[in-house]
């Protein structure tokens, strides 16, 4: 019996493990980049903006996209792995998108969903699952990033309101968003609020002169003496682990995307060692060239097997925040390494936004470190492997 002839892209047949659902999402979201965001991406991230979002997001919410892995109130509802698959389709076009599609539904929808009340739900999750309103999640602030539990944001109590204070820095859709998730400190503890931006006292100023995500709206949140019903409190929403349970939910969206990125790197870098002739043959022919692409491909294909392996735990018996951390650690590390090398491979051309690789390596310094840095994942399976907490 002759052997399966091996396919370059795929060397372990992994995309034999996706089921029929996983699939059609893979080939939709494809198809959907290919002919609606890939011609004009590399404009959008050279010009600094990705135009037209409030449409683009629409058509997300067309495709299910947005909220995919939740139930109900107009949620796909489809499995972790479905929504693994879309993300990785997303980020292999840019980070940009599958940033707006993660904060949109892992960040911002997720917290409704998980700590909100049956009222807000109702009011807010069909309009964004469809895309006509836009959220974002406000956490980060310019003095504390990796360390929620001390952010500044005060909510204080005024009658029967609450008023918010504070600032809020790189939120992704700020200033494009309906709403906000805020997250600030009361005299009972961090609680999280829903804040519509047209609020008096809430500002949104887009952040300008990035390197990296420039296809991506990205904004400071500015809170004034925002006044607030107390039904704005997200009632489920206690204590700094409700923060961290969401991002959770979009580290798994990394986990998935920079495979994507990590891909269209290593595919770039694969046809042009094809074409480009050096000494009287292609530069695939040669052994260090081999040994580069041989490299990126075990890379790449362990960081999905990866992902693959911890969208089965999500799907299945559950998945422990120290497994998503290995996730993102790894991919995003690995994912990086790859761009970085496929830059090699297309000497002075790997700078140049005629291709894709300089464009993910650049948006991936910024994934390195949004949503937990190496640092912090670091710390976190070390504390899950000895037991020791080393953070402080």
């Amino acid at each position: 019996m002759p052997f399966p002839v091996l396919d370059p892209a795929d060397p372990l047949g992994l995309e034999a493990l996706l089921g029929d659902e996983e699939r059609a999402v893979r080939d939709t979201v494809r198809r959907y980049c290919a002919e609606r965001t890939e011609p004009h991406i590399a404009d959008w991230f050279e010009r600094g903006e990705l135009p037209d979002l409030p449409e683009l997001a629409r058509g997300f919410g067309k495709l299910g996209l947005l909220g995919m892995h939740l139930e109900g109130y107009g949620c796909a509802g489809m499995s972790a792995l479905a929504y693994g698959v879309a993300c990785r389709e997303l980020e292999a076009c840019d980070s940009g998108l599958r940033s707006f599609v993660s904060v949109q539904g892992s960040l911002a929808m997720f917290a409704v969903h998980r700590f909100g009340s049956e009222e807000q739900k109702r009011e807010w999750l069909p309009r964004m699952a469809a895309g006509e309103a836009i959220g974002c999640f406000g956490l980060t602030e310019p003095d504390h990033g990796s360390d929620p539990s001390s952010l500044r944001t005060r909510a204080r109590r005024d009658g029967g309101d609450w008023i918010l204070d504070g600032r809020k820095m790189w939120i992704t859709n700020g200033s494009v968003a309906e709403m906000a998730i805020v997250w600030a400190r009361t005299d009972d503890g961090i609680r999280g609020f829903l804040v519509p931006t047209a609020t008096p006292g809430f500002s949104a100023p887009e952040i300008k002169h990035k390197m990296s995500l420039r296809a991506s709206v990205t904004s400071e949140l500015v809170l004034d003496g925002v006044r607030l019903p107390a039904s704005a409190q997200l009632p489920g929403a206690r204590g700094v682990s409700a923060p961290l349970t969401c991002l959770n939910e979009a580290r798994y969206g990394i986990v998935w995307g920079v495979t994507g990125a990590a891909r269209s790197a290593w595919q770039a870098a694969a046809r042009y060692a094809a074409q480009r002739e050096q000494f009287g043959k292609p530069l695939a022919a040669f052994q260090l060239t081999q040994q580069k692409l041989v490299d990126m491909a075990l890379e790449l294909h362990k960081a999905t097997l990866t992902a693959l392996h911890l969208a089965r735990l999500k799907d299945g018996p559950g998945i422990q925040p120290a497994q998503i951390s290995f996730g993102k650690l790894n991919n995003v590390r690995e994912a990086l390494e790859i761009c970085r090398t496929a830059r090699t491979i297309l000497g002075a051309n790997g700078i140049s936004l005629e291709y894709p690789v300089i464009r993910h390596m650049n948006n991936l310094e910024s994934v390195l470190t949004y949503e937990g840095t190496t640092e912090m994942h670091t710390l976190a399976l070390g504390q899950a492997l000895t037991g020791h907490a080393a953070f402080r």
